[in-house]
Parts: structure tokens; C-alpha cells; sequence
């Protein structure tokens, strides 16, 4: 429940946001999100192994509510930047908290489809909370969405008492500036960002992309490209789990800029959704290949650095994408600025073809094999 309800809430207000903050305040709104849950990932293993996981997703759920309640009473863009702000914070705890407790109770040799499971778990929000959101908006008004989204997470906090508190995890803790001098754990995470900085984009401008005769088509491809990457996620896990996942770090990528280059025909609404389906689909196998990719990269100790850098990868290239996207689209418009994402996100080649030949011994399965020690030896 804390999971569902934090997605929920998240998702519930990403690209109504956007739309409520209007003009430049548009990415600005996006950018301010992520860059609050990146700053707050950094912190949240230590805040996670000084006061246990229910302490964290309490805090997480509560700064992750209590400010959508009150979004709507200005449209001042300091305003929504401040709710922004917050709620990123919030949403970094439950997402470090939930993810290193969620890799503490799989087992190693069904992690694969076991974070699959998880991710379609964790895709329904996104899949339904994230088109509603913007037809509600539409709809009924930002507020009753605002509110919904403040209640979601706030009732979440009730499931938290009945969770594992603290786990008993041998070997030294993994820090996240030790993770960050991985290659093991940095080369994955990188690729995992550059993904992500695409989804930013679609988002948040979307929306705004697709001419005004065509806007049924967003809410119809802001269902379509989550739907599409729980399956893959999914399929990817299974596929991992039998035959490794280091080799699908390669093909997610280039499936995901192929995507948004298909989704760069803005004004037509088959291209949209044929490019949405597609960078959805890339996504979804770069979602679980790099997820567990880097958890077989650590010992136990290890899982919240994991989650905080991996979730670090998804937001900071969400935010990234969100501002500089901006900044492209009103000198070259949105075609041309999908077009030059996709051809940005194919810099990514290069950590993924190091990745593959420095962690990927003969048989190509080596890579995904849980690792007792510390991950310094993944440096490479």
C-alpha cells in the first residue's frame, strides 16, 4: 500500500503540474520535482540506516502528501516550485526506503522477475494515475486532482506499521559516494539515465507537443507508454533470470531513442503513439535490466545505495530532461528538439558497450551473479 499510494500521488500530479505552473514554468515545475528527489536520494541511505524503513516511508509519504493538498491555493511560480520542492524530498525517502526493503525480501536467484513483479505492481499508478491526471484536470479543476493526490499518500501511512522495520544485512555498508566510484554500479546507472531523460521529456511536454486538434492522442499515449514498459519490464525480469540481463542493457537503449525519434512527428497522432509504444517498450527492458544488474553488483549492506543511485539515474535524468528540453524546444521547436534527444541518448552507447565487455565474462550470464564482497571489484 505505501508503494501504491506514493506512485499514485506522484503520478497523479507530474504532468498536471506542467500544465497548472503554464509556459516557461512548465519544465521549471518538472525540474524542481526532480532535482529535490535527487538531492534527496543522495541523503536517504543514511536517514534509511539510522532509523529504519518505517520511519522513512512515514516521512517520505507524509512530505510527499501534506504539500499537494495545498498546491492550488497560488499560481505563483515560487509557489509551486516551494510544493515541488517538498514533495520531492518526500517521494526520494519512499523510493529508497521501498526499494532497498523490496530487494531485501527477493531472492537472489529470482530477482529478475521478482523487480518485474514488483514493476507492473508499481506501473498500475503510472498507467492509470498518469492520463487521469490530466483528464481530471481538464475536467474537474486542478484542485479535486491536487487533493486526491495529497490523500493518497497521506492514507498510505497506515500500511506502514505492518512492514519490516530494519534488516539484518552482514558486511560493511555500501555508502552512495563509494557507489558512485563503481564503475559496476555507475555504467548501468548512467544508461539508466539517459532513458529516463526521455521520459521526462514526454511527460511533461507531451502534452504541449501534440497540436491542439490532437489532444485526446496525449492522454491516449500517456497510457500506452507505461502500459507498454510494465509489460517489458516484466518480460525482461523472466528473460534475466534465465539468460542474464547484461545483454539487454544494449538493445533497451537504442529501442528508446528510436522511440522518441518516431515520436518526433508531433502532428501525427499514429507516429505519436507508434513512437510511445516503442521508447515505452525500451524503457521498460533498461528499467529491470539495470535494476538488476546493480543489485547482483553488492552485498546485502548494499541494496539502499543501489536503490538511491538507480533512482538518482530515473530522476535526475527525468529533471534534466524536463529543463534543458525546454530550453532547446523554444529555439528549435518540439520536432526538432524529439529529434535531437534521440540522437543525444545514443551518447549512452558508450557506457553500455564498457559495461558489457567489463562486466560480462564469456558465457554472458557473469554479470548478473550476485556478488558477496564489495563492489570495488566491478571496478574496472
Amino acid at each position: 500500500m505505501s508503494l501504491i499510494g506514493s506512485l499514485v500521488s506522484f503520478f497523479l500530479l507530474l504532468s498536471v503540474v506542467p500544465r497548472y505552473a503554464t509556459g516557461s514554468g512548465a519544465g521549471l515545475a518538472t525540474g524542481t520535482l526532480m532535482l529535490s528527489t535527487v538531492l534527496g536520494e543522495l541523503a536517504a541511505p543514511r536517514f534509511v540506516a539510522r532509523y529504519g524503513y518505517r520511519v522513512a516511508l512515514v516521512a517520505g509519504l507524509s512530505l510527499l502528501g501534506a504539500p499537494a493538498l495545498v498546491l492550488t491555493l497560488s499560481h505563483d511560480l515560487v509557489w509551486v516550485a516551494a510544493v515541488c520542492l517538498v514533495r520531492g524530498l518526500g517521494f526520494a525517502l519512499t523510493l529508497v526506503a521501498g526499494g532497498a526493503l523490496t530487494a531485501s525480501l527477493i531472492p537472489a536467484e529470482r530477482r529478475g522477475e521478482g523487480l518485474a513483479l514488483v514493476g507492473v505492481v508499481s506501473g498500475v499508478p503510472s498507467l492509470i494515475a498518469l492520463p487521469l491526471g490530466v483528464w481530471l484536470a481538464a475536467h474537474v479543476g486542478y484542485t479535486p486532482v491536487a487533493v486526491t493526490a495529497g490523500v493518497a499518500a497521506l492514507a498510505a501511512i497506515a500500511s506502514v506499521p505492518g512492514l519490516p522495520d530494519r534488516e539484518s544485512t552482514p558486511g560493511k555498508p555500501v555508502g552512495v559516494v563509494a557507489g558512485l566510484r563503481t564503475g559496476g554500479l555507475v555504467r548501468p546507472a548512467a544508461v539508466f539515465a539517459t532513458t529516463a531523460l526521455a521520459t521526462g521529456i514526454i511527460v511533461t511536454f507531451l502534452p504541449l507537443a501534440v497540436p491542439a486538434a490532437h489532444t485526446g492522442v496525449v492522454a491516449v499515449a500517456l497510457f500506452v507508454q507505461p502500459a507498454a514498459s510494465t509489460a517489458a519490464r516484466w518480460l525482461a525480469g523472466r528473460h534475466g533470470d534465465r539468460h542474464g540481463s547484461a545483454r539487454l542493457v544494449l538493445p533497451a537503449l537504442v529501442l528508446s531513442s528510436l522511440g522518441m525519434l518516431i515520436t518526433a512527428l508531433t502532428s501525427s497522432p499514429v507516429a505519436v503513439l507508434a513512437g510511445v509504444t516503442v521508447f515505452g517498450i525500451g524503457f521498460g527492458i533498461a528499467q529491470n535490466a539495470t535494476l538488476t544488474l546493480m543489485y547482483a553488483r553488492v552485498p546485502a549492506s548494499g541494496y539502499s545505495t543501489v536503490s538511491a543511485l538507480w533512482n538518482l539515474a530515473y530522476d535526475g535524468g527525468m529533471g534534466a530532461g524536463a529543463v534543458g528540453f525546454g530550453a532547446v524546444a523554444g529555439w528549435t521547436g518540439y520536432p526538432s528538439a524529439f529529434a535531437a534527444t534521440a540522437v543525444l541518448m545514443l551518447v549512452a552507447l558508450i557506457p553500455a558497450c564498457r559495461d558489457r565487455r567489463a562486466g560480462t565474462p564469456a558465457n554472458g550470464h557473469g554479470a548478473d551473479r550476485p556478488q558477496a564482497k564489495s563492489t570495488s571489484r566491478d571496478e574496472r
